[in-house]
């Protein structure tokens, strides 16, 4: 597969410590993948195979990163450090060998190829938002909106919590309070005009 000329222009553009990083990870992910796809996502090179996500890399001011979208089962250790899977990368000497990132880029292959999806660690749950006071006091004196909140999920309770708690200004609270309190009487979400019919 050819190169991609914007990612030798992006490479050209970053500061010299980063083009040898960025020119030494692209030849890897070539050397693991002959037919990759190369291209620019989300403003940094990105690399594909099949029509599949494989991996990017990015050049910061002072670091660049690497990373596999199978960053799960190809974890590194580094992963939380910066973006990617091996921290922020300032030297080619922070990396693995030639042969180990292109072991990994082959077993990323491997994986798109047997129809596996990358895998996300769980998020825990978000806690229960605080109900501002002035909403709790405006509930309890409408029990069909208090009821109708309280059948609303988290993430719907969450929406006017934080919509109400946010003003900054006691006219500007209140006048949401005042819509809000409409709204949750007639069982609406907070984003009840965007929702299809």
């Amino acid at each position: 597969m050819a190169n991609d000329g914007r990612i030798d222009a992006y490479i050209e553009q970053q500061a010299d410590f980063a083009r040898p990083i960025l020119t030494w990870l692209r030849a890897r992910v070539h050397a693991g993948c002959p037919d990759v796809e190369e291209g620019i996502k989300w403003g940094i090179p990105a690399f594909g195979h099949k029509g599949r996500r494989l991996a990017h890399m990015a050049a910061f001011k002072r670091h660049a990163t690497f990373g596999f979208s199978y960053r799960e089962q190809l974890a590194t250790g580094r992963e939380g450090e910066a973006m990617g899977q091996f921290g922020r990368i300032t030297a080619l000497d922070e990396l693995p060998g030639a042969a180990a990132i292109e072991a990994m880029v082959r077993e990323a292959v491997a994986l798109i190829d047997a129809g596996q999806s990358p895998k996300r660690a769980a998020r825990p749950p978000r806690p229960e938002a605080e109900i501002p006071a002035i909403l709790v006091e405006a509930l309890a004196r409408d029990p069909v909106a208090a009821a109708n909140f309280d059948g609303f999920s988290p993430s719907c309770r969450r929406e006017y919590c934080e919509w109400i708690g946010e003003a900054k200004r006691d006219a500007t609270r209140e006048k949401r309070l005042a819509e809000a309190m409409g709204w949750i009487r007639e069982g609406k979400k907070r984003s009840w005009k965007y929702e299809r019919p």
